[in-house]
């Protein structure tokens, strides 16, 4: 990646709109500082409507682009072209001075694994360029994708760096599926996820699952097992059942519009 950024104009950086932060790979902006930059807020569709605002401020202050998107919808694609232009207007005004004319705009596509890379290049060319999946770790390789005489986009693989200083960072990437789910504890990281939800998003888990929200997490869990048919061959409740059910509830917005984490104050 760091031999790739030396043939890009600009830098496409794809984060979860529900973890703007937690989504965003470190290592990006010591690689990218000489480069422009701009920031998608995919899966916008499945986050809290007024933290999107908030996180659009906030890296509008960072002096960064920022457009919320949700890759499966091509309508929600259609300023990107301009605001590509926008991004790279030094670019452009700077070959023009060199008397280059309409030289296609080069761009890395860059994100963390699951956040949507594949699906947005898909969407936004029009055509099926990537392989799509949801799970982390489907595109493998890079690749370039002429969009039209204008654009070009490099494609490459989602990439999680090294280590997690902050093992909120690590449980919250875990939430929204860059994190394969059998290398975690789901269960233990359900009653985190229930914890949240009930605490920042009342009344969503009692809407969606018939169960008390009052009780104690792991009980809270165990209604969600009974009511939704959560059950191991003997017909007890399966925690580890219910634990999926939840976490493919959330990630597909089922439980509703939540977000996981607020800009950081006083920035």
């Amino acid at each position: 990646m760091q031999e790739d950024i030396k043939l890009v104009d600009l830098i496409i950086e794809i984060a979860d709109a529900r973890v703007p932060l937690a989504s965003r790979n470190p290592d990006l902006a010591e690689m990218g500082k000489n480069k422009a930059r701009l920031i998608l807020l995919n899966k916008s569709d499945l986050a809290d409507e007024r933290e999107n605002k908030k996180w659009q401020e906030y890296f509008k202050k960072q002096n960064i682009s920022c457009v919320l998107t949700d890759s499966r919808n091509k309508g929600s694609l259609k300023s990107i072209s301009s605001i590509v232009q926008e991004a790279c207007r030094e670019k452009i005004e700077r070959d023009a001075r060199r008397g280059i004319k309409n030289r296609a705009i080069k761009a890395m596509v860059v994100g963390i694994p699951n956040v949507g890379k594949s699906t947005f290049i898909n969407s936004y060319a029009g055509k099926a360029c990537t392989k799509t999946g949801n799970k982390p770790g489907v595109t493998k390789g890079k690749q370039w994708v002429r969009l039209d005489k204008n654009i070009q986009l490099l494609d490459t693989p989602g990439v999680l760096w090294a280590k997690f200083d902050d093992p909120e960072v690590g449980k919250r990437l875990a939430c929204i599926g860059s994190v394969k789910d059998d290398i975690l504890n789901l269960e233990e990281l359900s009653l985190d996820l229930l914890d949240f939800i009930i605490k920042n998003y009342p009344g969503l888990i009692e809407k969606r699952y018939d169960v008390d929200e009052t009780l104690k997490l792991p009980e809270v869990l165990y209604g969600i097992g009974e009511k939704r048919g959560c059950l191991t061959k003997g017909n007890e409740v399966s925690y580890e059942k219910a634990a999926a059910l939840l976490f493919d509830d959330f990630r597909s917005g089922k439980i509703g519009r939540i977000t996981l984490e607020s800009p950081p104050k006083g920035e």
